[in-house]
């Protein structure tokens, strides 16, 4: 019985990371979204790194938070980013992931539209006990310019 119990207390550690895991990956899309950049930053962790191509990159969560709020303030209430495809692989107090992404967009007077699709490639680390952003790396696959109506 004792082999059970340690058995589905891993199964339930997994899910659990898993799960923590998926909500980071979520949390950055509506932190960006709503323009809490303070709490967007706190998702890396000390040496997180976070890279945009032209966009730019930084290193840890203050250099990340400064960088994202120069990059999108103007867009905070204008935007949302969905989160589509997670892939998740567990490797003890580390992790690696790809997704899907798609920002749409609104102004309020039209209707909404999407201005970019991409990928993430990520790398976790477990840190003081929770799940951040070792390093994020994200690319677009389609931007707004080729985006038709």
């Amino acid at each position: 019985m004792d082999a059970q119990l340690e058995a589905l207390a891993a199964q339930m550690r997994e899910l659990d990371d898993l799960e923590r895991i998926r909500r980071l990956q979520i949390d950055y899309g509506d932190f960006l979204d709503e323009g809490e950049f303070d709490r967007f930053g706190a998702l890396f962790a000390h040496e997180g790194e976070l890279l945009l191509g032209p966009l730019g990159r930084a290193k840890g969560p203050a250099a990340i938070a400064a960088m994202m709020a120069h990059a999108v303030g103007a867009e905070v209430g204008h935007t949302r980013h969905l989160i589509a495809n997670p892939r998740i692989s567990l490797e003890g107090d580390f992790a690696t992931a790809r997704d899907t992404w798609i920002v749409y967009a609104s102004d309020g007077k039209e209707p909404p539209r999407v201005t970019m699709v991409g990928r993430h490639r990520d790398r976790f680390t477990r840190e003081d006990g929770e799940w951040k952003f070792l390093r994020r790396e994200g690319r677009v696959d389609l931007p707004a310019r080729f985006v038709r109506d």
